[in-house]
């Protein structure tokens, strides 16, 4: 069985991440969605409340599971057995960010393939950035995440 893992901030979780998690989780036998902890980056969500809202958004579906990983994303595949790095690529900036990864990530493991996936034209310009920035002037965004998400980063920013 292949195992693959979709990593990313998820900081949150936007309808194009929950497209890509779909639709990689066919091309594998078992899927792991891996929210990556940097100690130098600020979240608005905590990586305790990104694995919430994946779970909650991922109920049910044995074959994906949610976890945290620090450090290298090649060392995390290799500490847990994945062959499979998925990333998603919106358009050329994407690609021109994720390639010299991906290509970083082929040196330092050979045995890991990286494959890019493209979303669905509805969410190609959809990212947590801008669901960040629509929700944090009270904006409406339901077009961009689901409506957990959507709770979740009214909530946050009611507070602010």
């Amino acid at each position: 069985m292949i195992l693959g893992v979709y990593a990313g901030s998820f900081d949150p979780p936007t309808l194009g991440h929950l497209d890509l998690i779909e639709r990689a989780s066919v091309l594998v036998g078992r899927l792991v969605v891996a929210i990556g902890v940097h100690p130098t980056r600020k979240p608005l969500f905590s990586a305790e409340e990104r694995v919430a809202l994946l779970r909650d958004l991922l109920a049910g579906r044995g074959q994906i599971e949610v976890q945290t990983y620090q450090g290298l994303l090649v060392d995390h595949c290799r500490a847990i057995g994945a062959q499979v790095i998925v990333r998603g690529l919106r358009g050329g900036m994407d690609l021109d960010y994720e390639l010299p990864i991906a290509q970083a990530n082929r040196a330092m493991a050979p045995e890991i393939e990286t494959i890019f996936l493209a979303p669905r034209p509805e969410h190609g310009f959809v990212s947590a950035s801008l669901a960040r920035e629509i929700a944090s002037h009270g904006g409406d965004v339901s077009r961009f995440v689901a409506p957990p998400v959507a709770e979740a980063l009214r909530r946050k920013f009611v507070k602010a």
